[in-house]
Order: C-alpha cells, then sequence, then structure tokens
C-alpha cells in the first residue's frame, strides 16, 4: 500500500468536483496548483479560479505560477515533496514538471479518447451529434492527451442536452473516476492500455469566432446541435439583419421543426408567441437569445419589446 502525496492541478468548476471528492476520500493534498489571479469586469477587479476559492476553504498550500518552467516555482513544487500529481482543466505541462513525481502525473479529460483530443471535447461531441460520450484518465507524456490510458468511463448524451448540461454530469462522473484511479495508484495495481491513433479519431479544437458561427446552410439537425454544443458557453452567433445594419447576436437554444417551405436560407419569421429561421429541410425555432447589449431572454420575452420585420434575415 502507497502512502500518497497528491498536488493537484486545475483552475474551473470542472476541477472542483474533483478536489472536493479526493479532501472529502480523506486522501493527503500536500499543494494546489492554480491560474493567478486575473483582473475581470469594469474595475478590473482581481478574481481567483475556482480551484483557489474552494483549496483556501481547506487551507490547502496554493502556487499560482505564471511560468511553469520558472526556477522558483519548480523549487516550491519540489519542497511540497509530492509522489503523485493529478491534472484536471488546467493546461499543458512541460516535461520538467509531470516528470517530477515518483508515481507519475495523470490527467482527466472529459472524452472517450483517443476521440477528442484537445481544448474543447464536451462542445465538440454535442455540435458532432454525438449520442456517447464520457470520461478518461491517463498519464501524461510529452504530447496532447495522448499518454497511456489509465480507467475510462461512458455516458449517454441525451438529445436535450447542452453543453451546460453535459459538462455537469461529466464533471461529477469524472471525479469519481480520479477517485478510482487513485486506488489504483495506491494499490499499484494499474495496467495502463496505449492509445491506438487512426484516421477517423475526431477532435476537439480550440472554440474560437469562426467555428462558433452559424452557418443557416448548413443541416437543420447540425444547426441545432450546434447551438446545444455552445450552450451556455461561448454561445453560437450569427448576423441579424433586420431594421438596421447586421449586428452579432447569440442563440442559446432551440427547436427545430422538419418541413417542406418556400422561403429563402436565413429568413426570419415571427408571431406574437414564436421566432423561427428558414433553413434548406425546416425551420430551427429559436427558444432564447441575446441581442447585442441585452441580457439574454426566451424568445416571448424578447418580443414583448422587440419587432421583427418582414424581410428580417439570419446571416
Amino acid at each position: 500500500m502507497r502512502d500518497l502525496r497528491i498536488v493537484f492541478m486545475g483552475t474551473p468548476d470542472f476541477a472542483v468536483e474533483t478536489l472536493k471528492t479526493l479532501v472529502e476520500a480523506h486522501y493527503n493534498i500536500v499543494g494546489v496548483i492554480t491560474a493567478p489571479d486575473r483582473p475581470a469586469g469594469r474595475g478590473r477587479k482581481l478574481n481567483e479560479s475556482a480551484v483557489k476559492t474552494y483549496a483556501a476553504t481547506q487551507n490547502l498550500t496554493i502556487l499560482q505560477p505564471t511560468n511553469l518552467k520558472d526556477d522558483a516555482f519548480l523549487n516550491e513544487l519540489k519542497a511540497l515533496d509530492s509522489n503523485l500529481q493529478i491534472v484536471v482543466a488546467f493546461r499543458m505541462l512541460p516535461k520538467v514538471v509531470w516528470s517530477l513525481p515518483e508515481y507519475g502525473t495523470f490527467n482527466l479529460h472529459a472524452s472517450l479518447l483517443p476521440n477528442y483530443r484537445g481544448a474543447a471535447p464536451i462542445n465538440w461531441s454535442i455540435i458532432n451529434g454525438e449520442t456517447e460520450t464520457g470520461v478518461s484518465t491517463f498519464f501524461i507524456d510529452d504530447k496532447i492527451d495522448t499518454g497511456e490510458m489509465i480507467l475510462q468511463e461512458s455516458i449517454k448524451i441525451d438529445s436535450e442536452d447542452t453543453a451546460g448540461s453535459l459538462h455537469d454530469k461529466l464533471m461529477s462522473l469524472g471525479s469519481q473516476l480520479v477517485l478510482k484511479t487513485v486506488e489504483l495508484i495506491k494499490q499499484d495495481s494499474v495496467k495502463t492500455t496505449p492509445q491506438v491513433d487512426s484516421e477517423d479519431i475526431k477532435t476537439a479544437y480550440k472554440l474560437n469566432k469562426d467555428n462558433c458561427k452559424i452557418d443557416w446552410n448548413d443541416s437543420l439537425t447540425n444547426i441545432h446541435n450546434k447551438i446545444r454544443g455552445l450552450s451556455p458557453y461561448p454561445g453560437a452567433w450569427c448576423y441579424l439583419m433586420n431594421i438596421e445594419a447586421p449586428v452579432a447576436i447569440k442563440i442559446y437554444k432551440s427547436d427545430i421543426e422538419v418541413c417542406e417551405h418556400s422561403f429563402e436560407i436565413g429568413s426570419v419569421i415571427s408571431s406574437k408567441q414564436e421566432v423561427k429561421v428558414a433553413t434548406k429541410n425546416g425551420f430551427i425555432i429559436i427558444k432564447e437569445l441575446q441581442l447585442p447589449g441585452k441580457r439574454s431572454m426566451d424568445t416571448k420575452s424578447l418580443l414583448n419589446g422587440y419587432q421583427f420585420e418582414m424581410k428580417a434575415k439570419m446571416l
């Protein structure tokens, strides 16, 4: 039986659940590595990471390096004398960091590896219309999400799931998978499996303005999946041409209506209760959207004070 001394590395809410699970299981967390505080908002007030906020409540040692290769940070890390490092939603580690502990450094990734390696696996699994995803633990190597796999667990993607709801499901599932992984390492009974590459592996590309834009010439299902896969963050967007020049809007919730019609693709059809957009094989029914400078609101609330013209169009 190994006596584990764990350094945990993570930043957002997704990582907090795992850290909390380890703490409540009474594992010895000798240090927490998280992102530096960042200025945010109009007042540029410094915001701390979700992981830092939780770690502070548990009186855990916290390090916030700006440079993971900095000698001062490396000395602090070595002084923690850990023998296992766990990474959940952090950043790519240099070899000098991940190779440090005796029992290795493993990562929790929110996909069924080797599919959806990369920055946004939850989003892309929905955008691409997957019906199943999961979580994987693997030992880190010198490439991105390619190390030898330890454990994996799958979960169904429901037709109503958004990136937000799937995030929460995988956050909980992942925390338990990390716990199982740590138990195996503690018992010295880990058996790893190499990842097998193939030409049809799907990648979780980093989200940007271009790949978050809605293409109204795409299929009805693909558009609906993109809206689901980018909700609530960062949001699928497009231009709305209504009364004035085109403005960028975000669409957070939609439904589909499969039918034949004679409207031009992108045309907005509105009533007192409903707003829908014409696609090549039906309509996207908009349930929630956000206009520039406004808060997100459901369609019925929007229609109380906003009017779509006869020639309104999504671009």
